[in-house]
């Protein structure tokens, strides 16, 4: 049975690409998710990344909903500690606002920066207390409630000393809230919380099979899930042949490569620029070699076969693809006819 499909979207900006173009290519890839029957649209966060353009996920998702009828759109995800959990709380009832019933709050406890990002968030006084990402989720599931939060003004008299707060004025609907995670840590939390959870599979896959295990055998029915609710992420490039195929996958695996080696990030070669300096310099070619047997590259029907036996082997009915295909010289610069083509394959 082959499982049901959504998207990852980093916003990827390539050589001699505006960030504008790189949002409208964006854009215009989650409406054609949206007619092709997709579940869900997620934007990462991302910061200070030459090839990243998805920074603040909440505006995104919602320029997305104003472009699509059907799709769940939201983040994949809001990294908590770099922000307030009462601004987060009303980004995203305002977003459940916009579209009802059609928003995912996907949350990390990972930072989504470098130091100098981490550094510049901490002088303007806008970031959570990482040692208390537990309180801040409750937190925002009470904010975002129809009930509201009550919290508690030191100084004040007895009586006088609590108040409820709502993250919009008269929600009728809650976004839907998803942790997110690589680690252990995540898994172990939602599972506790009774919480839907996400592994982070299409960033590295390691200890992977250990996350959902712990997730699944910890899982407490809360009164927002009443049983373990999970779904993979996996890196995707189809195309009409193989050998296209492995043509877009490189951009992206060079990148990879250079994020995983310290050397300075860039905006993403083209196809072309990418097989010229790999030829010379084998940036990637060790990293290749270990992406095939974890992301999804060839013909759409191999690819779908791999995918289903991939959602079969975990467990899970859905999976998330991040559609890593790179761009050929010459190809419009406001479209991802790479990316969009790997989707529409893979839903064919």
């Amino acid at each position: 049975m082959s499982p049901v499909l959504s998207v990852l979207d980093l916003v990827p900006v390539r050589t001699g690409q505006t960030s504008a173009q790189a949002v409208a290519a964006s854009l215009a890839l989650a409406g054609r998710a949206d007619e092709l029957g997709y579940r869900r649209y997620w934007f990462a966060e991302h910061h200070n990344m030459p090839a990243v353009a998805s920074t603040t996920p909440p505006v995104l998702a919602a320029a997305a909903a104003a472009r699509t009828q059907r799709i769940r759109v939201g983040s994949g995800g809001v990294m908590l500690p770099n922000h307030s959990p009462l601004v987060v709380a009303e980004q995203f009832a305002a977003l459940e606002a916009v579209a009802p019933g059609r928003i995912d709050l996907g949350i990390g406890r990972a930072p989504g920066s470098d130091p100098v990002i981490t550094q510049l968030l901490r002088m303007s006084g806008t970031t959570s207390d990482v040692d208390r990402f537990p309180d801040h989720i409750r937190d925002i599931l009470s904010l975002t409630s129809a009930e509201g939060a009550t919290v508690r003004l030191t100084g004040r008299p007895e009586g006088e000393d609590r108040y409820t707060v709502h993250a919009t004025p008269a929600a009728v609907g809650s976004p839907e809230l998803w942790l997110l995670g690589s680690s252990d840590y995540s898994a172990q939390l939602a599972a506790a919380f009774g919480l839907p959870y996400v592994f982070a599979n299409h960033f590295s896959g390691e200890g992977l099979e250990r996350a959902l295990q712990l997730y699944r055998q910890s899982f407490r029915p809360s009164e927002h899930l009443d049983a373990p609710r999970t779904f993979l992420t996996a890196n995707a490039v189809v195309a009409a042949t193989a050998a296209e195929a492995e043509e877009r996958m490189l951009p992206q695996a060079r990148m990879m490569a250079r994020l995983r080696g310290g050397r300075p990030l860039t905006a993403l070669e083209t196809v072309e620029q990418a097989a010229t300096a790999e030829a010379s310099d084998h940036l990637a070619a060790p990293l290749i070699d270990a992406l095939r047997g974890r992301w999804f590259v060839g013909e759409a029907g191999e690819t779908r076969a791999r995918l289903a036996s991939f959602a079969a082997q975990h467990g899970v009915e859905e999976i998330m693809i991040s559609p890593v295909a790179g761009a050929y010289e010459g190809e419009p610069m406001a479209s991802a006819d790479g990316r969009a083509q790997t989707l529409e394959l893979l839903a064919a």
